[in-house]
């Protein structure tokens, strides 16, 4: 995509913008749709650089734009997201852009169909304009990969923004975007949204298609949207979840109104917070006292909820599918006809290729994929406790009845810049269970010379499967009356326009700031 001087001198202000606002922008005539894609654009060239959340931009967005121009200028625009800039994250398909799923081994792989979900944005007027890093291959949470290298936590840049859709937090933290993709195996819609001050949530398993994105596992794998206010999130929700192969045709912003707190009955999961008092936790535990007090003193009632079996790691260890599922579906998603280029065929194939990255963490997870399937006893086993760790939950919301739970999305501060794990967090009890969670800002950790507004922390909300109406209600309101977002600062550099130059739409990020920290080569050998 190519863009010119004066595309940046008639820009369009992207700080913060909504789909209200950029719509509203547009149906008054403030603004164009090309001036709205240049300027995001600018911004992405802006700030990219330091941040590294963009591997690729979609090289037929201006002439998208355009298109919607023509059609505004005729009367005949259409679609609840008009002209709205949407990043996906690089897992899912678009047939003008790689899917890479972060591999310097998936480059060439080109999707000859666009993922249902992207389908669905495209269809109700969304501009894809690019698409973010991500952890390699979406196994992990600290958004660094052979082909995208490390994304940087905007608020903090000794910190990672969380993960597996990191770069998709970042660009809307960013505003390179009004809101973004991702996907979520274990925390990884929830864990940058948490580590970025914004808004998301992971749907009720099966409620948004998953055909057209590189997977992990069928029985943990959902897609969601990742957005800075509740009234986008709902909005993009209601559009990704008209794809699905039950489609309702829900719409999840229609009842999103400013009403009372008072008589919920929520759960604080004890469990799963880290008491101890260190430095990376105390901030978290601040935040959820704020956050718990705040609630109660607009009258909910929060209970505690102390339940041994709400561990994390426990729950990690006894209900995650991934190393049974993984060969098998990732096979099926690397044969599929419509795709072309030159990239791995199986998943032996590519975990023995010379550019894959996989963090130490990891490997292990990688061997076992190579050995499990469906078919081992190990596996009925898990699907077992499962089934009994939905019993418990199912139980804990009736006696005494409660609307959701609460706690802490990550018990931790978002982990450094280096770190071998995204360790803390608290994502796998919606993971395995399928059922809905928004995640939602709570507050900052104090301000340092690193981090001069504070790290970001989040909350989840976790509610009965199909409650995702009832819990995007509760976050609405939670966000209009303890309002917690702050926008992230960037130094002068940042501010300045430049000229625009072309941005590569493939094998845009070097790395050289990953093979220093992390084992590169064969998984397999």
């Amino acid at each position: 995509m190519k863009t010119t001087t004066e595309d940046v001198h008639h820009g369009y202000d992207p700080r913060e913008a909504t789909i209200e606002s950029i719509q509203r922008d547009l149906f008054s005539g403030k603004a164009t749709c090309r001036q709205i894609v240049t300027s995001f654009v600018a911004r992405i060239q802006a700030l990219d650089s330091q941040v590294k959340a963009i591997v690729a931009l979609n090289p037929k967005a201006l002439d998208v734009a355009d298109t919607l121009d023509a059609a505004l200028a005729t009367g005949k625009h259409r679609g609840s997201l008009f002209g709205v800039p949407v990043i996906l994250k690089d897992n899912f398909d678009e047939v003008n852009m790689s899917t890479t799923g972060g591999s310097r081994a998936l480059a060439d792989l080109r999707p000859g169909e666009d993922a249902a979900t992207v389908k669905a944005l495209k269809d109700a007027g969304a501009i894809i304009l690019g698409k973010a890093n991500l952890h390699e291959m979406a196994l992990e949470g600290l958004t660094v990969s052979s082909f995208g290298g490390q994304t940087v936590n905007p608020y903090d840049h000794s910190r990672t923004p969380g993960g597996s859709s990191g770069g998709s937090g970042v660009a809307v933290a960013t505003s390179f975007c009004v809101f973004s993709t991702g996907t979520d195996t274990m925390n990884s819609l929830r864990s940058p949204a948490s580590a970025n001050g914004l808004f998301s949530i992971r749907p009720s398993w099966g409620l948004v298609s998953t055909v057209g994105l590189l997977p992990n596992a069928y029985t943990q794998d959902v897609a969601g949207p990742i957005a800075r206010c509740m009234s986008d999130l709902a909005a993009a929700l209601t559009v990704m979840a008209s794809a699905g192969p039950d489609a309702k045709g829900v719409d999840y912003g229609k009842d999103l109104t400013i009403g009372s707190l008072k008589g919920l009955r929520l759960g604080l999961v004890e469990t799963l917070m880290d008491r101890q008092g260190a430095d990376e936790t105390a901030p978290v535990n601040a935040a959820i006292s704020m956050i718990v007090a705040h609630l109660r003193q607009l009258g909910s009632e929060v209970i505690s909820v102390n339940e041994q079996v709400y561990d994390t790691l426990k729950i990690a260890t006894d209900c995650d599918t991934q190393q049974y599922e993984y060969r098998r579906e990732l096979n099926t998603y690397l044969k599929k006809p419509t795709h072309t280029g030159t990239f791995p065929s199986t998943f032996e194939e590519l975990y023995s290729h010379d550019d894959i990255i996989v963090i130490p963490t990891r490997r292990d997870l990688i061997r076992k994929a190579n050995t499990s399937s469906t078919g081992d006893a190990e596996y009925q086993v898990v699907k077992s406790n499962i089934k009994n760790l939905k019993h418990h939950l199912e139980a804990t919301f009736d006696n005494p009845r409660l609307d959701a739970l609460i706690y802490p999305e990550q018990s931790n501060l978002v982990v450094k810049i280096g770190s071998p794990s995204q360790r803390g967090r608290n994502g796998i009890l919606a993971a395995v269970t399928g059922w809905p969670v928004v995640a939602l800002p709570i507050g900052f950790s104090p301000s340092t010379e690193e981090a001069p507004l504070g790290v970001p922390i989040g909350m989840e909300l976790l509610g009965k499967p199909g409650s995702e109406q009832q819990l995007l209600q509760i976050a609405y309101q939670i966000e209009q009356q303890i309002p917690s977002r702050k926008q992230p600062r960037f130094g002068s550099e940042f501010v300045k326009s430049r000229q625009l130059a072309e941005m590569p739409n493939v094998g845009s990020r070097s790395t050289s700031d990953v093979r220093g920290a992390y084992p590169v080569g064969s998984c397999l050998k």
